[in-house]
């Protein structure tokens, strides 16, 4: 029986891994163990400090030596199944058994490794093979078809507490980070209106001092997180290194209430420059995403929500080439009630309720992408647009990103003016398509327009996004 075990509905694979292989790996099977509290590295100095003459002449043996002896050890290892109580919720229950004897009917597959010994039998492997979760757990590697099987069983726990895979970007998603060399004289009013430390939970402003950094949550965040929470398994995953994304993860998640060990880092990624769901524990057809990059996800972009990136402090603006005054340096701030996260909220909630209470399909056959791009053609429904001088008059018109954003959300682009055209969608009011659309009262609007629609999931007022006319 595999030590990879079917996993708690309300703690994914990724955290069952992380607790069972800190407890599994770290236990000593002499009655002085450390105590299960102890740090890995006060175990190892403890267990060091109380070893008996044998331990000692045992662990001044060679690598190979030491590493052999674990294989044995590993060889009586407990082996875990699922038991599920009246209220719905999973737990682990360990029962005892000898593997000599499993073994001896049945020849391990070998389902993944930890470093290069197998986690069920202990036998040392040859090669890799698999996929490397690293963030649950150093040197853990598991098979692909453990990973399936793994995908599978979540599956079924998450669906059955009607609940789906959330994976959440960090930067221009959730929060802002600036370096504080990159700071402008315009904000440096805000060092001195940094939150504690001490208590994360009751602000949105940290000065980093370790990290040389100052860090911004995004309004709306802590409220968008417990709500996500009732009807996702959340993740994180940033191109940041392992150790900004977990000091990103305490200021969230202070409690451990939503991420755990779902924290995935640039180093987890199979993929140079990449994101994948490859190393997420949880099944494609029901995974969403939040990311302000869509390049970060080529594989993926049926189940991606592109998200309006935050841009609080100065040196975020000058990263994308914005030559305007941030919102740091106006003084202000996203809105709570109707910033973007406040929108995607909304958005989540409505293809939470589709997939689960409106779909005909039976659980195992639906995909949430299916959903989500269901949800997005309603943004621009009934609309017919034409472009003017939005891009150049020999490109392909319908490869340009605009008209295919506009598809996506559902309205019909066209490149000839009828009646039935809705909008006129160009930077200049002077252009023949442009007079068209006044003296036929139709609607006038900037590229910007179906941007927004596109961000906030939502068709915006036309008049927010008008066309300057040219006075003669």
């Amino acid at each position: 029986m595999s030590l990879v075990t079917d996993s708690p509905v309300h703690s994914s694979s990724s955290d069952d891994f992380a607790a069972f292989l800190d407890t599994e790996l770290d236990s000593k099977s002499s009655a002085s163990s450390a105590s299960d509290d102890e740090a890995p590295n006060e175990r190892h100095s403890d267990s060091a400090a109380s070893s008996s003459p044998d331990q000692d002449k045992e662990a001044e043996e060679d690598d190979d030596s030491d590493f052999q002896s674990k294989r044995v050890k590993r060889s009586k290892v407990e082996t875990v199944e699922i038991v599920e109580d009246d209220g719905g919720t999973t737990s682990f229950a360990s029962l005892k058994h000898n593997s000599e004897a499993s073994i001896s009917k049945e020849i391990c597959t070998h389902p993944g490794s930890f470093g290069t010994m197998c986690i069920v039998c202990g036998q040392l492997l040859d090669g890799e093979s698999g996929v490397t979760f690293g963030y649950i757990h150093k040197g853990l590697r598991l098979g692909n078809d453990e990973i399936v099987r793994l995908r599978n069983t979540d599956m079924k726990n998450l669906l059955r507490h009607k609940k789906l895979y959330l994976i959440l970007d960090l930067d221009h998603t959730l929060l802002n980070s600036t370096q504080l060399m990159h700071m402008t004289l315009d904000e440096e009013y805000l060092n001195g209106q940094t939150d504690s430390l001490q208590d994360v939970s009751k602000g949105s402003l940290f000065m980093l001092s370790s990290m040389q950094m100052m860090t911004k949550l995004r309004p709306f965040v802590r409220t968008f997180l417990k709500e996500a929470s009732q009807m996702f398994e959340m993740y994180i995953y940033t191109m940041g290194d392992r150790a900004y994304a977990l000091e990103m993860a305490k200021l969230l998640d202070p409690g451990r209430e939503y991420f755990n060990a779902k924290v995935i880092s640039r180093d987890d990624g199979t993929q140079r420059h990449q994101k994948g769901l490859d190393v997420v524990l949880g099944q494609e057809s029901a995974v969403l995403i939040l990311d302000d990059t869509e390049n970060a996800w080529m594989k993926h972009k049926d189940n991606l929500i592109l998200m309006e990136r935050y841009h609080f402090f100065a040196s975020s603006c000058h990263q994308f080439g914005f030559n305007c005054k941030s919102l740091s340096e106006q003084k202000t701030d996203e809105s709570e009630s109707e910033g973007a996260l406040a929108s995607i909220l909304k958005v989540l909630r409505k293809i939470h309720q589709i997939f689960f209470e409106e779909l005909e399909e039976n659980m195992d056959g639906r995909d949430v992408r299916q959903v989500l791009k269901t949800v997005r053609k309603d943004v621009l429904k009934g609309c017919k647009i034409v472009f003017s001088r939005v891009f150049p008059t020999q490109s392909q018109a319908d490869n340009h990103h605009l008209w295919r954003m506009a598809e996506q959300l559902g309205a019909t682009c066209s490149t000839e003016l009828d009646p039935s055209v809705t909008h006129v969608v160009s930077k200049d009011s002077g252009t023949e398509k442009s007079h068209w659309a006044l003296k036929h009262n139709k609607f006038l609007v900037q590229p910007g327009w179906i941007e927004a629609a596109n961000y906030f999931w939502q068709r915006q007022p036309e008049e927010n996004f008008a066309v300057n006319q040219i006075k003669n």
